[in-house]
């Protein structure tokens, strides 16, 4: 299929948003916010261990957990609302450049985060955290836009990739900093807060140039005298919502997803608290095992692209799947040192970038066009650092068990629901479905 009327540059444009965002989900979610914010609440907590943010009682080790949860929380009210107010109004790139903007000042101003502050972390976090996944609804909405059927599948592997080798080169600076801290006579904490604010600085600069290669498409529709656009994108939601059921496999797909990527984002959150908390490991032991995992990643989305030509993207996502469930066991029974810690970050990486961007093609092609942005706000609750059932159960296990093991281990539930879900997604129907609807 010749792909003569796409953009090659908006196209490569588009692919750099990627390297902007993931960042803040690799340095800032993934590596220092976790421990950072545990220690943070751990300083204002009472002689119990408890801190009670709003009069709720809560372990100060699991207050990450929930964190995580209530911010994923309010995603999904208000994500759907931005995608229907940036498909109604067809600013799709005014809509990316804004909440990139907002939230990559969240992310500088942590910068600001110290001694027992733990309510200002959770406040900048859940900014942050907002904008970020409002970002990439936007973001994802433009996949189908911008690249035919064919080329779904190479160009988010190729996003993703691209994701994780900025991930890597920022993870490289920070190791740098956190090991030369003594010598730049800095302390570890005031390495944390520069390097939560470079990442703020880098996705906001990464994000002009992704502003200057997209463009609208569309003419905003008629808004009737007297009515807010919020009220009629709300209204448009709601229809969306009542006529999903015309497409019962990308409802499948979707559920299914939001349940196994629940439970890989929770990892991919808990990764550090479990290694900080659990085995003991100091900030470069935690940042060198993400880049481990970010290199490794790279191959991997690339790799899963090509398996997913020879078996199809649902089968290289089960794939991914058995592999995730495998690792959940390992981390349980055999991780009691760094190297071993090193290993399940190496393995993880190389079937985190395959599982998502191939999620992200599959479900590009299951969205009715002209609903692009509604239907991807829905994805956004499950993708890139947001995950709303799992921290909560990682928080609940470790609450009642005392066991980060335990916890860990309990994920497996998600990724064993949404690999049944999945299995019963006839994807091929799920595209005719979107086809004659057009």
């Amino acid at each position: 299929m010749s792909s003569a009327p796409y953009s090659k540059q908006e196209q490569r444009g588009w692919c750099l948003y990627d390297a902007a965002n993931s960042v803040f989900a690799t340095s800032a979610i993934a590596l220092f916010l976790g421990p950072y914010v545990g220690s943070l609440a751990k300083a204002a907590a009472d002689s119990t261990g408890y801190v009670h943010p709003l009069g709720i009682p809560m372990l100060a080790e699991a207050f990450w957990g929930y964190l995580v949860g209530f911010s994923v929380f309010t995603q999904a009210l208000f994500l759907p609302i931005v995608g229907a107010l940036a498909d109604f109004s067809r600013k799709k790139r005014e809509w990316l450049a804004g909440t990139a903007l907002l939230g990559s000042c969240a992310a500088a101003s942590m910068f600001f985060l110290e001694g027992s502050n733990y309510l200002l972390a959770a406040a900048l976090f859940i900014v942050g955290n907002g904008c970020f996944g409002a970002s990439i609804v936007v973001y994802n909405s433009f996949l189908p836009e911008i690249a035919p059927p064919d080329e779904r599948d190479s160009l988010s592997s190729k996003g993703w990739a691209l994701g994780y080798g900025a991930g890597c080169f920022m993870l490289v600076a920070h190791l740098i900093l956190l090991n030369q801290a003594a010598n730049l006579g800095i302390s570890q904490t005031m390495a944390v807060r520069i390097a939560l604010f470079s990442t703020g600085v880098w996705w906001l600069l990464f994000t002009i140039p992704v502003f200057r290669a997209l463009r609208n498409r569309g003419t905003p529709r008629h808004v009737p005298k007297g009515v807010s656009v919020i009220s009629l994108a709300f209204g448009q939601l709601l229809y969306t919502l009542k006529h999903m059921r015309q497409y019962p496999n990308t409802i499948k797909f979707l559920i299914g997803y939001l349940l196994y990527n629940d439970a890989i984002q929770t990892v991919f959150l808990q990764a550090a608290v479990f290694g900080k908390f659990e085995l003991g490991l100091d900030n470069s032991q935690l940042a060198i095992t993400i880049l481990i995992s970010n290199l490794v990643g790279i191959a991997g989305a690339l790799l899963f692209n090509k398996l997913a030509q020879r078996i199809t993207p649902k089968g290289a996502i089960i794939v991914t799947l058995f592999i995730w469930m495998s690792l959940l066991v390992y981390a349980y029974a055999f991780v009691h040192n760094v190297t071993e810690f090193y290993i399940m970050g190496a393995a993880a990486g190389l079937v985190m970038g395959g599982s998502q961007a191939l999620s992200r093609s599959i479900f590009a092609q299951l969205v009715p066009h002209g609903k692009e942005a509604e239907y991807f706000s829905i994805y956004e609750v499950g993708d890139k650092g947001t995950s709303w059932l799992g921290p909560p159960a990682f928080g609940l296990a470790l609450q009642f068990t005392g066991s980060y093991r335990v916890a860990i281990l309990s994920l497996i539930i998600f990724f064993l629901a949404g690999l049944g879900v999945l299995s019963q997604t006839d994807v091929k129907q799920g595209e005719w479905d979107v086809l004659k609807s057009a």
